[in-house]
């Protein structure tokens, strides 16, 4: 059986509410799972109208079916429903309003979607795919954990729809990014970068609840399962064993901190992109920003030039700093054991973007991959642990 949708249009009121009635009894009587009241449409329902869906899910509920749903509520709608409570006795979902980010300035891109500059105060953040809300709703939660603990994190206001794809809006006046910045501003350079890293420290110096967020020593897991048929038994084996050797850590990890999802609205820092949250050692966020300044460059060097709109020497140097003012040394024995480290975890992380994106798809597919692999064994004969540990 499936879920019978009730659609509701116009308005309901004393004058029409017999008809909607033997309508919805009409379509009552068909098998079905659950019920979902439609509401795309409706402008209006009275006292005798939500009567109408009283009975509904009264009966619903002594059949043992499915808890009654109202999607596409407009705010009209969605107000009478919650100030006479029915949103307590059904999962009400308000419509999204359409926006076309055809022709929009693109700020940002991660692995699950695209921001967008929508107008001067708001950026639209785009997700790719059909399951597009439990995602928003779950950087929705991120954000305010990470919110409430001091990190500097933008929330969306608003969901909204994309065509057929959903997305978040936030409020960012004024706003930019830390890439941009690196682009105005070339010789203030170095001043940029250190700024960024104090604000990463910052990050890494936030500890979350246990169990509020994933583990991301346990999502690596995850990606070693899902690279099972590239690496060897022996590899992963190896790997699984280093990051199992590593403490449990809640202090905060974004996943993804590269400059692009650091936004400055009115002067001061806004981190998005807050899907990827988790918890677990710095190393978890040097190797994604190795990813994005070091090895998607390795086989195409002009990828930063086209990602980021920055040169490959750019990209370097960003990475250099980064270590440089992370640790702070400039001692390159002690920058080099590091890198190693990180290195071999930003290399099982590339190859999962690659087998699980539109990545597969390209020319450098094959020898990224069989590059990354090589990294790998070359870097399993040198790393001892995962510590970062001067």
């Amino acid at each position: 059986m499936s879920e019978l949708i009730i659609k509701l249009t116009d308005r309901i009121d004393s004058v029409n509410v017999e008809e909607v009635r033997e309508k919805v009894n009409a379509q009552i009587a068909e098998e079905h799972s659950a019920v979902v009241f439609d509401g795309d449409g409706l402008c209006y329902i009275s006292s005798v109208g939500l009567r109408v869906l009283l009975k509904v899910i009264n009966d619903e509920k002594k059949a043992g079916n499915e808890q009654v749903r109202f999607v596409n509520a407009s705010p009209e709608v969605y107000d009478i429903l919650a100030t006479t409570g029915f949103d307590m006795l059904m999962d009400v979902t308000k419509a999204y309003r359409q926006l076309d980010v055809t022709g929009k300035e693109v700020i940002g891109q991660g692995f699950y979607g695209i921001v967008y500059r929508y107008d001067d105060d708001t950026i639209v953040k785009v997700y790719k795919g059909e399951d597009s809300i439990p995602l928003i709703m779950n950087e929705k939660k991120m954000a305010k954990l990470a919110f409430v603990k001091g990190i500097p994190t933008a929330i969306s206001y608003d969901i909204v729809k994309v065509g057929d794809d959903y997305g978040s809006v936030f409020e960012m006046i004024r706003s930019s990014t830390y890439n941009q910045r690196i682009i105005d501003e070339p010789d203030n350079t170095d001043r940029i970068i250190r700024e960024y890293v104090d604000l990463i420290k910052q990050i890494h110096s936030t500890e979350m609840e246990e169990g509020d967020i994933p583990e991301a020593k346990e999502i690596f897991m995850r990606y070693l399962y899902d690279l099972k048929d590239i690496l060897s038994v022996a590899q992963i084996g190896m790997i699984r064993k280093l990051l199992v050797w590593l403490p449990k850590d809640l202090h905060v990890v974004h996943g993804d901190l590269q400059m692009k999802n650091v936004m400055i609205s009115d002067g001061e820092p806004m981190i998005i992109d807050m899907d990827t949250l988790s918890s677990g050692s710095p190393i978890f966020d040097l190797q994604a920003l190795y990813v994005t300044y070091m090895a998607f460059n390795e086989d195409e060097p002009d990828n930063c030039e086209k990602f980021l709109g920055i040169s490959a020497e750019m990209a370097v140097h960003i990475w250099n700093r980064i270590m440089e003012y992370y640790f702070d040394t400039k001692d390159p024995e002690t920058l080099g054991k590091l890198e190693d480290k990180i290195r071999l975890l930003a290399y099982i992380r590339f190859m999962y973007i690659l087998t699980k994106s539109d990545h597969k798809n390209s020319e450098l597919y094959k020898i990224r991959i069989e590059h990354s692999i090589r990294h790998i064994e070359e870097l399993l004969e040198k790393v001892e642990d995962l510590y970062l540990e001067i």
